[in-house]
């Protein structure tokens, strides 16, 4: 079953993984807050807190894609973007 949902969730480990893989103590923040919501919608399948931090998350990642090219790949933000709309 791939709902929209399920798909925001895969996007939202992605991102977590793409924040670690930055290793920069600015992200931890974003990084409690989206393993907080994975953990959530795994528990009870509301999707809000998803929708709340992967809007920030997305922000970000594109934040630091302009500055640094090569850090951010395509594929997080087309995700993140697919599943937020």
């Amino acid at each position: 079953m791939d709902t929209k949902s399920e798909r925001l969730h895969d996007a939202c480990e992605l991102a977590v993984q793409t924040f670690r893989k930055l290793d920069h103590k600015d992200f931890h923040e974003i990084i409690a807050k989206l393993e907080f919501c994975i953990g959530s919608f795994n528990f009870d399948k509301n999707p809000s807190g998803l929708v709340e931090y992967g809007h920030k998350a997305l922000a970000m990642l594109k934040e630091i894609k302009k500055k640094q090219p090569r850090k951010i790949s395509k594929e997080v933000i087309a995700a993140l973007e697919d599943s937020l709309t």
